[in-house]
């Protein structure tokens, strides 16, 4: 009798762990794996973004521009490539631009036109690892794209010379690859990050859209979409954390987030901004939903931002 028990015991715990690795490779499938995700396409809190309007207005302007591709191998093996336009009267100022989950770089375009018509820099735009032109079966929420991002602004530097001068400025999960990247060792020519509607970690975002989108807690599902994800994409949830990054960030960082952001939460901007070891600022714009600033309120977002520039750059 105890012998069935017992059997009957490693049964059900074989059967919870099946149903729990099969659940944890549905999500990572659905979150992490280089894939079309057709869900954004439907969710209401992206529904500015998925409009169009403004967010493709500039493509048409990218296009008629004498941009380069350049390309770059990853520590790791893998042909990573961004677009590149150099300005017209040799700026040593250069805008490394960086696009959200599941984009590419010509999304960008619109602050492309911003950094570059406005304000007179040359402009790289990069794919990131699992995006556009770059190579990648993975989806790294700027953990592994932190290191990309060393090597994009040592190419930079070669191009523009010793004394360029570099900003980095990300849109959502690019928001959160400029912030992961803060925490690195970078060259005085990084003069100050700009991230617009980061997340604060990629288990706090993954934790949060388990609930929003699932109903589902993150407990245990997360845990072993984690492990899936060292397995598969060599890095754990877990320690892919900006909040962690900006604890240990020494250039000026300005934040931005929109009041009514429910995609990733404004909470986030607050618990980042708190974490910042770093000269920083904040900017929240009223009635903005996720990613949606820059056009809900751009008199107010450029002078921001440009204040922000003046202070750390050199004319």
């Amino acid at each position: 009798m105890y012998s069935d028990v017992l059997l009957t015991i490693v049964l059900l715990a074989a059967a919870i762990a099946a149903i729990l690795l099969l659940a944890g490779s549905y999500f990572y499938n659905y979150a992490i794996l280089r894939r079309k995700k057709e869900f954004l396409q439907h969710d209401e809190d992206l529904k500015g973004m998925n409009s169009g309007g403004e967010w493709v207005h500039s493509k048409e302007w990218l296009k008629q521009q004498d941009y380069k591709e350049l390309t770059i191998n990853s520590s790791d093996g893998l042909k990573l490539n961004a677009i590149y336009l150099p300005a017209a009267d040799n700026s040593d100022k250069v805008a490394i631009l960086v696009h959200g989950y599941s984009s590419w770089s010509g999304s960008m375009a619109s602050f492309a036109q911003y950094y570059s018509q406005e304000l007179g820099y040359s402009i790289l735009m990069p794919d990131l690892r699992g995006h556009g032109k770059s190579e990648g079966k993975y989806i790294g929420f700027g953990w592994h794209d932190r290191k990309d991002m060393l090597q994009w602004i040592d190419v930079m530097i070669e191009k523009h010379g010793s004394s360029c001068q570099i900003v980095l400025h990300g849109v959502s999960m690019g928001g959160t690859t400029v912030l992961m990247t803060s925490g690195e060792e970078l060259p005085d020519n990084v003069r100050c990050i700009v991230s617009d509607c980061a997340y604060s970690s990629v288990e706090g975002i993954l934790g949060y859209h388990m609930k929003r989108m699932f109903k589902l807690p993150k407990f245990p599902l997360l845990n072993v979409t984690s492990l899936i994800s060292r397995i598969r994409a060599g890095y754990s949830i877990k320690e892919a954390s900006a909040l962690v990054q900006v604890e240990h960030a020494c250039k000026p960082i300005l934040f931005i987030h929109g009041s009514e952001d429910k995609f990733v939460p404004t909470k986030m901007v607050y618990q980042l901004y708190d974490a910042a070891a770093s000269a920083k600022e904040l900017l929240i714009i009223d009635g903005a939903e996720h990613a949606m600033s820059y056009w809900v309120a751009p008199a107010a977002y450029k002078a921001k931002v440009e204040e922000f520039l003046d202070k750390h750059t050199k004319r």
